[in-house]
């Protein structure tokens, strides 16, 4: 069975009827850690066990760093890092009796690179994937190796919090690669239920790209200008696109 959860209730019950019979709604907003384990228990309690637990809410809020409010900052940490943070405790809890389990949690290639235009999402991203592969080398001491987390990094996909910025240069470099759509995301991530590793990033050349950049600050910094001049003729094409019917692909229609 699949628990699909989200703070808002008429997406939460859509998507699990898409799903079909073996899908069930459950509302919950990842920032109440009490919420979130009761929504575990009740898991637990309706399937017998809880064997994989998917982190996937977050927020995205564009601009200027120096220009934004700490409110701003604040809110992105508490439902992209803590909300993962939330889930990933509980899941551990409930996994701790038998040993094993696949904690998935969606990260983005912002995770891995400062990323201007979206300073405070990139920062709550790498909080995530830290902790993340800090906790799952704390499990690996503890005798839980069994308990597997792997940290999901894609590419630019092709959901509401992005099919809206077409217009936002702030958001330019969501455009700048390899558009996904969430089922071809969702098939990896299905791939890692088998086959755990630590980090994915999809596609694997982007992650390489963004960890080159980490790696070397001073250029980065000295190829800014010349990098966001390409994600937005990038974006602007990718409109041109979207206004002519070409995208989505006809068969995520």
């Amino acid at each position: 069975e699949v628990a699909v959860t989200d703070v808002d209730e008429a997406n939460t019950a859509s998507a699990a009827e898409q799903l079909g019979e073996r899908a069930w709604a459950l509302p919950l907003d990842v920032t109440d850690s009490e919420a979130v384990r009761a929504a575990a228990d009740q898991v637990v309690e309706r399937s017998g066990s809880l064997d994989v637990w998917v982190n996937n809410a977050g927020i995205l809020v564009t601009g200027l760093a120096h220009q934004q409010d700490v409110d701003v900052y604040r809110r992105l940490v508490e439902v992209n890092y803590l909300g993962t943070v939330n889930g990933t405790l509980t899941a551990i809890e409930r996994m701790r009796a038998s040993g094993r389990g696949r904690i998935i949690n969606l990260v983005s290639l912002a995770g891995l690179a400062a990323a201007t235009g979206i300073v405070g999402y990139s920062a709550s991203k790498h909080a995530a994937i830290a902790f993340s592969l800090g906790m799952a080398a704390d499990l690996k001491r503890d005798g839980l190796g069994g308990i597997q987390i792997s940290c999901v990094c894609p590419d630019g996909v092709w959901t509401p919090m992005i099919n809206d910025r077409l217009d936002d240069p702030n958001d330019a470099l969501s455009f700048s690669g390899v558009m996904l759509m969430p089922e071809q995301v969702a098939e990896r991530v299905e791939g890692l239920l088998d086959k755990p590793r630590p980090v994915l990033a999809i596609p694997r050349w982007r992650g390489q790209f963004a960890r080159f950049f980490d790696r070397y600050p001073r250029l980065s910094l000295l190829l800014t200008p010349a990098l966001m001049r390409d994600a937005l003729r990038r974006q602007r094409a990718f409109k041109k696109k979207v206004e002519a019917g070409k995208w989505p692909p006809p068969e995520y229609r």
